[in-house]
């Protein structure tokens, strides 16, 4: 294998959750697609001053990351993405070039509006325990999950698979 030629890139994106334990959403202008507000560090940034200039960027918001709660890998593109539960510090939700639209949502409804693979981000945030999940995808579906399950009942496989792989490590 070629090293020398294998790249990937950095991102960040901040799962911003509110006191009822909603989370928000963006709507992409370049898209349309529903995601967690985050975008590719710069090559001489930080994760935290990219995630909080990311987030800032795209709603008009500041926020506090509370905790990295998920690594996850596009295989196709090879972007590796850090991903922090955040809570808002100041600021107010601002429509920008880079999004359309703002929804603070349940995690009953995150995964009617994002694809599988960035819904788990948010599911994965808004989750209880302090272990950070650790997925890889192909930008829109996870990998590793039997894909002849209907979309709910893999969000289910993967939340058991992820429990049980805790359990066990203990």
């Amino acid at each position: 294998m070629d090293h020398h030629n294998a790249q990937h890139s950095v991102s960040v994106a901040g799962v911003i959750v509110d006191d009822q334990g909603r989370a928000l959403l963006t709507q992409r202008r370049d898209n349309g697609r529903w995601e967690a507000p985050g975008g590719v560090l710069e090559r001489d940034e930080d994760v935290i001053t990219g995630l909080l200039r990311e987030i800032h960027e795209e709603t008009g918001l500041t926020v506090e990351p509370v905790m990295l709660t998920g690594v996850y890998k596009n295989m196709t593109r090879g972007i590796v993405a850090l991903v922090f539960r955040c809570k808002v510090i100041g600021g107010h939700l601002t429509e920008t070039g880079e999004t359309r639209a703002f929804r603070w949502v349940t995690v009953d409804e995150v995964s009617s509006l994002a694809s599988e693979a960035f819904a788990i981000r948010v599911l994965d945030a808004v989750r209880s325990d302090q272990v950070p999940a650790v997925r890889h995808h192909d930008g829109t579906r996870l990998l590793g999950v039997p894909q002849s399950m209907s979309h709910p009942m893999r969000r289910l496989a993967v939340l058991s698979h992820d429990i049980s792989d805790r359990r066990s490590q203990r």
